[in-house]
């Protein structure tokens, strides 16, 4: 399978403690690059595909199916939805619909969660406020009185790292993710220049604050993009739940710059690692030839198709061929299910 090769070494000094940063030299096959406590995997992983066929119709009932039939519990649990939240996009494909997240807050809340806090860490615009203006989600927060925080400027709490596949050794995560009861990734189902794909994983990455880490979060890149997202999703031992956002997705050159494509689904899970590789499938992306996803179906959850069972729809009559860039052409599979 493809590997991330690091082709330079880098150094940072971030501000709490000046702790010099270095890069992988490349993969980690000879020896489990986490402790044992960092282990997730179960026998199955359960994925629900729900239909969704736009933004401009009512949401709420099928998102409220979709936590149910996992039997979440969310009463008076303090709830962060973390969704993705990057640029100004005139055409709505870049971010997580706000009609998505606000329909969310209200099913927490309507399922009576204690507390629902939306939280972003944008990597790619310091300016938050002008992100929530453009991208319409501050309405929504203010409809549904939703609390947001930045967590580019949250107070921030050092954690221990139980994986390494960067040489951290340690992350500074902001209070408030610490501090949930549930945390609900909510990506945009894309395709990434770098990653080759950006899902329920890859989204965690807006949790790493940039008062720290800074813009773009460079440390983080320096380390490699893929082997960060492990790192920082093996260092979240918090409930975690995942909300895909596929009614309309991103193929192409993404995670900015890429094409609409109308995928007309709302994935659920709480696997991150079962809801990443059904995404990618719903792409006609073969998972197993996504590096860091293959990498965490080792020890975070579970990628084939005989470990996660489909309790929505069908995965087939909503597969597609997303396009990719010709660096991730290695990773597509033919659709309609040729993929084991």
């Amino acid at each position: 399978g493809y590997c991330p090769m690091i082709d330079r070494r880098a150094f940072v000094k971030v501000s709490a403690g000046a702790v010099a940063v270095a890069a992988l030299d490349g993969c980690r096959r000879d020896r489990p690059a986490w402790e044992p406590g960092a282990e997730r995997k179960t026998a199955e992983s359960r994925v629900a595909i729900l239909a969704a066929g736009g933004y401009d119709r009512p949401l709420e009932a099928t998102i409220r199916t979709g936590i149910e039939l996992f039997g979440l519990e969310v009463r008076g649990r303090r709830v962060v939805l973390k969704p993705n939240l990057v640029e100004f996009d005139p055409r709505g494909v870049i971010n997580t619909n706000p009609a998505v997240i606000g329909a969310t807050v209200a099913t927490f809340h309507g399922l009576g969660a204690r507390e629902v806090i939306v939280a972003e860490g944008p990597g790619h615009r310091r300016d938050n406020e002008y992100l929530l203006t453009t991208s319409g989600l501050h309405d929504v927060l203010r409809d549904t009185g939703a609390p947001y925080v930045d967590l580019n400027q949250d107070a921030a709490k050092a954690t221990r790292l139980v994986s390494r596949y960067t040489e951290f050794g340690e992350l500074f995560l902001p209070e408030t993710v610490l501090g949930a009861d549930l945390i609900v990734s909510m990506p945009k189902l894309k395709t990434h220049h770098w990653a080759g794909i950006t899902l329920s994983l890859k989204n965690m990455f807006g949790i790493v604050p940039g008062s720290v880490y800074g813009w773009p979060k460079n440390p983080l890149h320096w380390a490699g993009i893929q082997n960060s997202i492990l790192d920082i999703n093996a260092a979240i031992s918090i409930p975690r739940f995942n909300i895909v956002d596929g009614i309309v997705g991103m193929e192409g050159n993404g995670p900015i710059q890429g094409e609409p494509r109308a995928s007309g689904v709302l994935v659920f899970g709480p696997d991150p690692v079962a809801v990443d590789a059904t995404c990618a499938r719903l792409m006609s992306i073969d998972p197993w030839r996504i590096w860091y996803l293959e990498e965490a179906a080792r020890f975070l959850g579970n990628a084939g198709t005989d470990e996660i069972r489909l309790i929505g729809e069908s995965l087939e009559p909503y597969q597609q061929d997303y396009s990719v860039l010709e660096s991730f052409q290695h990773t597509k599979v033919l659709p309609a299910g040729a993929q084991g």
